[in-house]
């Protein structure tokens, strides 16, 4: 069968992408722009990619080998209207479908369990937990999520594995098209009002999906917020359980996270002591983008709903105390107009917060876009003599590094991706004292 990922670069994707490639599928795909992942594709065997999306590429490579399955994000359709691949698929009867709905079928085909982890915030750091349980308690597991490992692909299909381990995102309703085997809640917060346009929408997805679920590890105060009546099917963790202190990674929302996980593997394999499954879960080394430490005192993280930037916080305040600085960069505009009164005293413990221009995807047009200047008068007077609108410049770059210097812990919450203020921040030599970009 020959599989073709349209967005095959995005973290979504990409992972899926390898794992087809993995199982014998015949490969290929494109992305409107290069990237250092798809060189990485690349250099695992799936040569067949192409930058640009044309309706001429994609209707050469049919010609070649026709396609039987066209695959795309959510980004694709939302993106561009009337997307030519999409146009082309249509037009020529392949069949095509979002990627959750190729995943749901590609699981059921392999007769695999499926573990999912779905949640506003935390849910990849809870998905990168599981996938390293499994693999140090020597379970065979495939696997999918949205950010880099140190100790395992994003994306792996383990053909001796009963189990699929998967990040299940809510954005466009992609979750609801899985039935797991076990399914964990991290947390419910309101978001995606694109998608959702009220609270309640939004938590009428997570009922059904929990629904959908033989077994769903939650916490209870999610039950509460979100209405359900847990029955046999269900365990509901106390978020003030004193046995989550046996695990002694740093940061309170690491160890809620790993907590769930263990109880998760707790219930699916009732044999492993409960201590084991700690002790491994305390022994995790992180992933990439979560509280990711990019040179002395400065860090990245992936944080952009109020709840997972507070765990941020709270995780740099473990380790620093008052002395955290913050740069932050919103990720959406349209988020930022629908978090905007939450802004108000998120930073207030920080010692100084830059403020630098929102990443913008997938935007709501008629919002009026909201500068550094805007965003830093969100966050409330207490703030303004230690809030400073900013640029991806040298400025930043020398105050950043200052700042580090001086023994201040750096939290830049960032949104990841081209032009990000991640991707800045790699592109830079703090060591050095010098920027790569100046």
């Amino acid at each position: 069968m020959h599989i073709y990922f349209s967005g095959i670069g995005g973290t979504g994707i990409g992972p899926l992408a390898l794992i087809a490639h993995q199982a014998g599928l015949t490969v290929s795909g494109s992305d409107k722009q290069d990237s250092a992942y798809i060189h990485y594709l690349k250099k695992q065997g799936l040569h067949n990619i192409t930058i640009g999306q044309s309706y001429e590429q994609i209707a050469e490579l049919h010609a070649m080998r026709p396609i039987d399955w066209f695959v795309y994000s959510s980004a694709v359709a939302k993106e561009q209207a009337g997307q030519p691949e999409l146009r082309f698929c249509k037009e020529q009867g392949v069949r095509s479908s979002r990627r959750s709905e190729f995943l749901s079928e590609f699981i059921a085909s392999r007769n695999l369990k499926l573990i999912a982890i779905a949640g506003t915030h935390g849910k990849t750091t809870t998905t990168a937990m599981a996938i390293w349980a499994f693999k140090e308690l020597g379970i065979a597991a495939s696997h999918s999520v949205g950010a880099k490992m140190s100790f395992a692909e994003m994306g792996t299909f383990n053909p001796h594995s009963d189990y699929f381990i998967y990040e299940a995102d809510e954005y466009d309703r992609n979750f609801l098209y899985f039935s797991p085997h076990l399914s964990m809640i991290t947390g419910i917060d309101w978001d995606h009002a694109d998608i959702y346009p009220t609270r309640e929408n939004y938590y009428a997805a997570f009922v059904q999906f929990l629904s959908q679920s033989n077994w769903n590890v939650v916490w209870k105060q999610d039950v509460a917020r979100i209405a359900i009546q847990p029955a046999e099917h269900y365990t509901a963790l106390d978020e003030s359980d004193p046995q989550i202190q046996q695990l002694t990674l740093a940061g309170e929302v690491n160890r809620r996270d790993a907590w769930q996980v263990a109880q998760s593997m707790a219930h699916l394999f009732p044999d492993r002591p409960l201590k084991d499954i700690i002790a491994v879960l305390n022994r995790f080394p992180g992933v990439s983008r979560r509280f990711e430490q990019l040179a002395p005192n400065i860090y990245t993280d992936y944080a952009h709903t109020p709840p997972k930037i507070r765990g941020a916080l709270q995780l740099a305040h473990e380790i620093a105390g008052n002395n955290v600085v913050v740069v932050y960069e919103g990720l959406h505009n349209t988020r930022q107009h629908f978090i905007k009164d939450e802004l108000n005293g998120l930073f207030d413990g920080a010692k100084h917060i830059y403020i630098v221009p929102s990443y913008l995807a997938r935007e709501d047009e008629n919002l009026p876009l909201l500068t550094p200047v805007d965003l830093s008068k969100l966050l409330g007077n207490t703030v303004q003599d230690r809030v400073t609108p900013s640029t991806l410049d040298d400025a930043l770059f020398q105050a950043i590094n200052q700042h580090a210097k001086q023994g201040d812990l750096v939290l830049c919450i960032t949104a990841g991706g081209g032009n990000s203020l991640d991707e800045w921040l790699r592109d830079q030599d703090f060591a050095l004292g010098t920027s790569r970009r100046y």
